[in-house]
């Protein structure tokens, strides 16, 4: 695939003058159908920033839903799974969430700031020649994006990369990036400003669209990659776990399988884990129906109450105040393992 550069779009400044469906006496349509009301009201070309009537064939044609995101707007989502199945792999990755974890902790900053990019995937044209096979149907009409779409497979990947080389022309300060989050930190609230007004400028330069409510920081306390930060020792927010552990047993394989995504996170840093949750795995398979009985209802409760206990996480530590704990498991798969550590005083 061939991708042109990145170039700022409007879609916040549409959402924010949009106003409801039913207010401008239309019914029955979604909080996206609200948007695309507003433009077609509004005369806005929407080629410019989204998606397009096209003569796609029909056999690409793919479903599409909405969802609700945390702070209260709306996404529109396609379904590419079967896409995605047949998407060839990309040599380049994103770099694993627990390498920067463990990179930002041997910094032992005092202060923070991080950037997030706002919209960053509708910030990336697709080029002409691949936009087919991600078109959708809605209402009869079918429209394909001419922006990366953010639920195809390679999008993470790509967006990443493309902000990594921004920031490597810009000579951007030392900083730590996944995909559109990037922290930077430093001994002083004054230095972390200058690189993170840096690191800032360079992105706005390269066309990427940055809200005032995205930059956070400097602050001796801050959070990224979902954990919070301060001293240099991550903890994971209480209201994070609160959630968790008022989470509700799932009611199907999907959301058995969304709940061990979540739940993931912790994989290293909860004992006998993959022996936990052996029974929540098995309600997934699709050769067993879904059966949520006595051991599905124990591993569940389990989990949650491990989750609470691991809020502290870190990298391994030498000493000889350090006491290193090796927990091993066998099973049918192969073997298990997670090191633990003590420190002075703990128990």
């Amino acid at each position: 695939m061939s991708y042109s550069p990145p170039v700022q779009t409007s879609i916040s400044a549409i959402w924010s003058q949009c106003s409801s469906a039913q207010e401008r006496g239309y019914r029955g349509y979604t909080p996206w159908g609200t948007l695309w009301f507003y433009l077609h009201d509004q005369r806005e070309d929407m080629r410019k920033w989204d998606g397009k009537p096209t003569l796609t064939l029909e056999a690409w044609g793919l479903p599409y839903g909405q969802c609700e995101k945390s702070n209260g707007e709306w996404r529109l989502t396609v379904d590419y799974c079967g896409l995605n199945e047949v998407t060839p792999p990309l040599s380049a990755a994103v770099t694993e969430m627990l390498k920067l974890q463990y990179e930002l902790e041997s910094k032992a900053a005092k202060w923070y700031a991080k950037t997030d990019i706002t919209n960053v995937f509708f910030s990336i044209p697709l080029a002409a020649e691949c936009r087919p096979q991600f078109a959708f149907t809605w209402r009869v009409v079918q429209y394909t994006w001419n922006r990366l779409p953010q639920w195809w497979k390679h999008s993470p990947t790509i967006c990443h990369g493309l902000i990594q080389t921004a920031l490597e022309l810009g000579e951007a300060p030392e900083h730590l990036q996944y995909i559109d989050d990037i922290i930077v930190w430093g001994n002083t609230a004054e230095e972390v400003f200058e690189k993170g007004k840096k690191i800032v400028q360079i992105l706005l330069k390269a066309g990427f669209a940055i809200k005032q409510s995205k930059v956070k920081g400097p602050a001796q306390e801050i959070q990224f990659l979902g954990m919070k930060w301060q001293d240099g020792c991550p903890q994971v927010p209480m209201d994070v776990i609160n959630k968790i552990t008022a989470m509700s047993p799932p009611t199907s394989k999907n959301k058995t399988q969304t709940l061990l995504g979540i739940v993931d996170f912790w994989r290293m840093h909860i004992p006998n884990y993959s022996l936990i949750v052996s029974p929540l795995y098995q309600v997934t398979w699709k050769k067993n129906d879904f059966k949520w009985g006595p051991e599905q209802r124990q591993a569940f409760e389990q989990m949650k109450q491990e989750i609470v206990h691991a809020v502290a996480l870190g990298p391994v530590w030498a000493g000889q105040d350090i006491k290193n704990m090796l927990y091993t498991t066998a099973r049918e798969n192969g073997p298990a393992w997670s090191l633990w550590q003590k420190a002075s005083g703990e128990t």
